[in-house]
């Protein structure tokens, strides 16, 4: 499906309802809803669901996931569950002819993400996987440089995504292969990997490093011993188009930032040079040159991008962009609205899926894997 073409018929007001009741569900999802003109949260599942409901003023409340799907209160559902849940909720939402917005990563392994993808087509459902880093201004502005021709002919790109929640010891699931199918691969790198292709295009083989550098707890919480993921992400990328590319995602990288974290890139082309760096507290920062103007210089987005998101903190833009501008859940919840197609959709989800599949294989072998392999 291209994005814009019509996929099913207007719904007038589009009931939405939330399966899982974590802090990402009450600091992304309820309040970008809270307001839209077409849609609303109606519905909550899971352990948190009557507080949250509550709070957000949803008329209904469930302990399981399937009482929400089964209920006939929402046209459309977001899955915000633990990674191993995406898969048999959105299919059991999809055969109920319920539109989807599922969290990244979509599945847990590139065939159960392309499953999904197929079944949202069969289904005439209006999906989305939402990959967060898209919407933001700075990396909404390189995107529109590139494809002015800012680089000329790309060269590389070189994506750093650094954190620390890693370090710290214990159980959690994010890094516990049956339930998260992959750690920090699946939790930020797939973001940057997205970042990659939808500035490049498509990818066409990996060469990664996969680390476990933080001993953790070798039980789970029911005592049982479990496959311990990767908090480390290293990636070679080959384009298509001949460019190449590295990217770091580290969830053991400490930053001494407010929020402990920064996001830098580094691109080139035969045209010119791109460097960006967001700290998550104050600075967001685009800087480049075109060939033959000499020093790099900063190159602020214009208004149009920012599209009224406060500037003065990081957090204040994240929280204006997701909240009142036309993107991602508000984005999905329109498109429902206006029967139209949405980007980026599950078949998007399930390429980054496909890649990531083909880094894990690599790590496996110690060698290139072309993403075509992954089956």
């Amino acid at each position: 499906m291209g994005k814009g073409d019509s996929v099913t018929p207007r719904t007038p007001f589009v009931r939405v309802g939330i399966l899982g009741s974590s802090w990402w569900s009450d600091s992304m999802y309820l309040p970008a809803l809270a307001h839209h003109p077409q849609g609303r949260v109606v519905a909550i599942a899971g352990r948190e669901a009557g507080e949250l409901a509550r709070r957000w003023g949803a008329a209904h409340a469930f302990a399981r996931y399937e009482d929400l799907l089964e209920s006939g209160e929402v046209d459309a559902v977001i899955v915000a569950t633990r990674n191993d849940l995406h898969h048999p909720l959105t299919l059991a939402a999809l055969a109920r002819g319920l539109h989807v917005l599922c969290e990244k990563p979509l599945g847990l392994t590139y065939a159960a993400a392309a499953e999904m993808a197929a079944a949202a087509v069969a289904a005439n459902a209006i999906c989305m996987t939402p990959f967060t880093y898209r919407y933001m201004p700075i990396n909404r502005y390189v995107k529109h440089l590139i494809d002015e021709g800012y680089l000329g002919r790309p060269f590389h790109l070189n994506l750093r995504y650094f954190t620390g929640f890693g370090q710290a010891g214990g159980y959690n699931w994010r890094f516990d292969e049956t339930i998260s199918g992959s750690g920090a691969l699946g939790d930020i790198a797939s973001h940057f990997l997205y970042l990659a292709w939808w500035f490049f295009g498509d990818i066409t083989a990996v060469c990664a490093e996969l680390g476990r550098l933080i001993e953790r707890a070798s039980l789970d919480p029911a005592g049982q011993p479990y496959p311990q993921a990767d908090d480390n992400a290293m990636i070679l990328l080959h384009f298509a188009n001949g460019a190449q590319g590295m990217l770091h995602a580290s969830t053991v990288a400490r930053e001494a930032t407010p929020f402990g974290q920064i996001h830098e890139f580094d691109l080139h082309g035969d045209g010119g040079t791109l460097h960006a760096r967001v700290d998550w507290a104050r600075e967001q920062r685009l800087y480049g040159a075109r060939a033959g103007e000499g020093a790099l210089h900063d190159l602020p987005p214009p208004d149009e991008i920012w599209d009224g998101a406060r500037r003065d903190t990081v957090h204040n833009t994240y929280r204006d962009v997701f909240r009142t501008q036309a993107t991602m859940a508000r984005q999905w919840v329109t498109a429902i609205a206006r029967g139209e197609a949405v980007r980026p959709d599950f078949a998007d989800g399930a390429y980054i899926q496909r890649v990531m599949d083909a880094a894990k294989l690599s790590h496996a072998r110690r060698q290139w894997v072309d993403v075509a392999e992954v089956m």
